[in-house]
């Protein structure tokens, strides 16, 4: 086993890795050694061929299909350079100061973290798009909306020389999305940041831990050779995303002073929703995802955005099989998507565990709350759809396989509760969050609101795990806000951490 030596690890490279590692950088030029571990590849710009088995294959865990423990609901997360921001659609939004407010981890205020987003918002030049390239998928879901009188907002992004290739979900072939693999890692290792990517940190000891490098055969080979290596440190930031981390911590036997770790994992359950229009429809090419409504956040709790996915993944997302389903996906040039999130609760019992040989497993149940708004949201879109002119619409929950335009006035009857099952619907996961939450003592919480784990002064948390309760929107900029109040952190206390 080879030995290497740092003052600084951070594991992970996504939203929280990068942030914190470009935060930490500037104390390289005094002299202090830090190394940044990633488990996938960096690829190579002619590796985002935007072939979606391929790519998915590549670039997420299990190719995108990572199954909860009771197989009800699909994740995906990234491993790569740069983590899940390679892979998800720019959209940066600030935390709501009510989401805050019901966070209730005193020490934490909705004023630091919008300070803070504003500095990533920044740097990874979040913009909204111009009106020429927001294409008709998104551009329907918006009138539609307005039609009906729903709330309706544009999404800011965060690219620069946007193509439209759509494939931001594969990674971007055209460089424009600004992710931590764009920005923030570059500038970390200009100021003297070593990154090791293909390297899987296994456990986490008394300041050391263990790694293997693998060749991942494909993107820049790694930094240090194939083979299993001894890594100390002196501060460890744990930041492998809300799956990986708590599992991390857990394999390394923190969960016997840390009962909450793993538990009150969270996320948006989410479901996609397809109307078919009579005429074809600009829906693949430009920006996937450029509007959104939180209309029904509260009364429903739920979520509305534009999306637009792959044939593989819009097939499975479809109920049911056979000749019909089959004819529709033939014309996906017809195809208007709705993404459909669910806000669920921060419960005990939704938790990240082992199993035997030290595998994740996501432990996790969709409650009735969240299917009911899952339900209705259903014939939510499905109004959507209708006041956008489409002629039919797919709902997974339906009684038929389309609804025409002529029955609209019939939703509750041809979309029920009881249609909607756990295992007929195909439900993932976006946004994981929690598992290693913040809070006041290690009864209740893992860390505390710098984001340094219970009782180990030299181990920080710096990613979504840390999130007490859903962040309610798309979590990335407020990842980077919380990895950043790590950073300051290690800074603040380096001359008694790194002496």
């Amino acid at each position: 086993m080879q030995e290497k030596q740092f003052d600084i690890v951070i594991i992970g490279s996504g939203a929280g890795g990068g942030a914190a590692a470009q935060e930490l950088s500037g104390l390289c030029k005094d002299g202090v050694r830090i190394g940044l571990l990633e488990w996938g590849p960096k690829f190579r710009e002619s590796d985002y061929t935007g072939q979606e088995l391929e790519m998915a294959q590549k670039l997420y865990f299990d190719g995108g299909g990572v199954l909860t423990k009771d197989k009800s609901m699909t994740l995906a997360f990234a491993k790569a350079y740069g983590g899940s921001t390679v892979v998800y659609t720019g959209t940066s939004l600030t935390i709501l100061k009510e989401t805050v407010a019901r966070w209730g981890v005193p020490g934490i205020t909705w004023e630091d973290l919008k300070e803070r987003s504003k500095k990533y918002i920044s740097q990874n030049n979040v913009h909204l798009l111009e009106e020429d390239k927001i294409n008709d998928n998104n551009a329907l879901f918006r009138d539609g909306c307005r039609k009906l009188g729903y709330r309706v907002e544009q999404f800011p992004v965060n690219v620069k020389g946007c193509q439209g290739s759509g494939m931001c979900n594969l990674g971007c072939p055209n460089a424009a999305k600004q992710g931590t693999h764009r920005v923030q890692l570059p500038a970390a290792e200009k100021n003297g940041v070593q990154v090791v990517t293909s390297c899987k940190v296994e456990r986490i000891g008394d300041r050391v831990l263990e790694a293997v490098v693998a060749d991942a055969g494909v993107g820049h080979p790694s930094a240090w050779a194939p083979g299993r290596y001894r890594v100390r440190a002196k501060v460890i930031v744990v930041a492998a995303g809300a799956v990986n981390s708590p599992a991390l911590l857990l394999r390394s036997g923190f969960g016997r002073s840390l009962p909450a770790l793993g538990r009150y994992f969270t996320c948006h359950p989410a479901l996609i929703l397809v109307g078919q229009h009579e005429k074809p429809i600009t829906n693949y090419y430009g920006h996937p995802k450029s509007f959104y409504s939180d209309h029904f956040a509260e009364s429903g709790h739920f979520l509305l955005e534009t999306c637009m996915y792959f044939p593989f993944t819009t097939a499975k997302n479809l109920a049911g099989f056979g000749p019909e389903h089959s004819r529709f996906m033939s014309r996906m040039d017809l195809l208007q998507m709705i993404l459909v999130l669910a806000i669920d609760e921060a419960a005990a019992d939704n938790r990240i565990s082992v199993d035997g040989s030290g595998n994740p497993v996501v432990d996790y149940t969709l409650t009735s709350a969240t299917l009911d708004s899952l339900y209705e949201s259903m014939k939510v879109c499905a109004k959507i759809f209708f006041a956008a002119g489409a002629a039919a619409v797919h709902a997974p929950a339906g009684k038929k396989f389309l609804i025409k335009a002529e029955e609209a006035g019939r939703l509750d009857e041809f979309i029920t509760r009881d249609e909607l099952k756990t295992g007929k619907v195909s439900i993932a996961a976006a946004h994981l969050m929690g598992g290693c939450r913040v809070g006041e003592n290690s009864a209740g919480s893992v860390t505390n609101v710098w984001g340094r784990v219970h009782g180990v002064p030299w181990l920080y948390v710096a990613d979504a795990s840390l999130f007490p309760k859903a962040a309610e929107i798309n979590p990335y900029v407020t990842i980077m806000a919380m990895a950043d109040r790590s950073a300051e952190d290690i800074r603040r206390r380096a001359p008694q951490l790194l002496n």
